[in-house]
């Protein structure tokens, strides 16, 4: 019961201090920002991998199929700290911050048959804030104009899995995506007593509505030796046309006061945003409890996807290669520790779905993570990750970052009939 107390008392920590400011990056500022990604941190661990590969002690957050795999009634709790240093090669800015990752429930309502899954977490956010100088027409008169982003999309999802045989499974999740993001764009002219006005453009975009996915998953047990499995898996998410509000405000201050004139543009104008549809295979092979190797590729049409005035703000091809596994030397050990710790790795290479000054923008990071063990079949899971994303000279900006993922993992069995003789 101790353990299990410290373990309540590590998520409340989580939950109190995790919702913060998503860090600022100026990618961000396109299309729905930037997308959090759904593995958890033990797929983190291998960088994301998770479409075929089962496992019996964490819920699969990527492919409902793969559900049916756990046995016990499991809770998932997650933050994750960003740390990243932009530049252009001229200056350069360094900031962080930490956010809530995720917080799921699973429980296997038929084990080995029907499994369910409800879960909270982000699905993009925005942050940004860029400026620069320019004339006034006609004039030597310099003004600088600044352009910032904030919020985000969160999402609420119910999953389940339903095994068809021994050996195949499909599974369903519907995400409920609400919240808004924000821009804003103001111009302030240096002289302000000839200018003592400064415009700002207050834009708001807030979004509700539903998507769907659809998962399939076959294993194939046996394979070089009795202990040996192979996984394939197969993921595809539904185009989806999510209803929009867009708000929008001309907004003046007066220089040196307090004094704010607002005139609504627009009232909550109703529209589309268009999210492309996505496919995502993966083949895994290892003998599950023990160890696993694996890779995952994604892809979506990013050329489909319409934001609320219509523009594909020149969409590209989006995708995703990944490369890992996790080793437990010894699950069953009593002796040693170290030998039930599960350890983790994996790379991968992502083309985002945007162009950068008319060039692709790609991204390359190495993970590692590791669970530890906690009471007799709970864990407390971390993850990190270094890469970087652009480069100077074809994206004009390249970012460097690095994520610590950190949460719990909280297994459980409920609804067990008891039996007396």
């Amino acid at each position: 019961m101790r353990n299990k107390t410290s373990l309540f008392l590590f998520v409340f920590g989580i939950a109190s201090v995790a919702f913060g400011q998503a860090t600022r990056s100026p990618f961000s500022s396109f299309g729905l920002g930037e997308p959090y990604g759904s593995a958890l941190i033990n797929s983190q661990g291998m960088a994301g991998l998770g479409i075929s590969n089962p496992s019996f002690w964490y819920i699969n957050n990527q492919n409902p199929a793969l559900l049916v795999y756990n046995r016990f009634t499991t809770f998932h709790a997650g933050m994750v700290l960003d740390r990243r240093t932009a530049t252009n090669g001229a200056v350069s800015e360094t900031n962080g911050n930490g956010n809530l990752n995720y917080l799921v429930l699973g429980v296997p309502l038929r084990p080995g048959k029907i499994s369910s899954a409800v879960g909270l977490m982000p699905y993009t956010y925005r942050n940004f804030s860029l400026s620069y100088d320019a004339t006034v027409d006609g004039t030597t008169t310099t003004y600088t104009t600044r352009e910032e982003g904030s919020g985000g999309i969160s999402q609420l999802y119910w999953a389940n899995g339903f095994a068809i045989t021994k050996d195949f499974s499909v599974g369903l999740r519907a995400n409920y995506l609400f919240s808004s993001l924000e821009n804003r764009y103001t111009n302030a002219v240096q002289i302000a007593q000839a200018f003592p006005f400064a415009p700002q453009v207050f834009e708001r975009f807030y979004f509700s509505d539903f998507t769907l996915q659809l998962g399939l998953s076959y294993r194939k047990d046996s394979v070089f030796n009795s202990r040996n499995r192979l996984n394939f898996g197969l993921v595809y998410g539904l185009e989806s046309k999510l209803n929009t509000q867009f708000f929008k405000t001309f907004r003046r201050t007066l220089a040196g006061t307090s004094s704010v004139q607002v005139d609504t543009l627009v009232n909550n104008a109703r529209g589309k945003t268009v999210l492309p549809a996505t496919i995502q295979g993966g083949i895994s092979f290892g003998r599950t409890e023990k160890w696993t190797i694996g890779t995952d590729f994604h892809y979506s049409d990013y050329n489909r996807f319409r934001n609320y005035f219509g523009s594909n703000e020149g969409g590209q091809a989006n995708w995703r290669w990944i490369i890992g596994g996790e080793f437990t030397p010894d699950p069953a050990s009593l002796s040693n520790y170290l030998k039930r710790i599960t350890y983790r790795t994996g790379v991968s290479v992502e083309q985002y779905p945007y162009l950068i000054s008319g060039n692709t923008l790609r991204d390359f990071g190495i993970n590692f993570g590791f669970s530890l063990p906690v009471s007799r079949i709970s864990t407390l899971d971390l993850a990190l990750r270094v890469g970087r994303r652009g480069d100077i000279l074809n994206t004009t900006i390249e970012e460097n970052y690095f994520k610590l993922y950190f949460g719990v993992t909280f297994n459980d069995q409920w609804f067990i009939k008891r039996r007396f003789d």
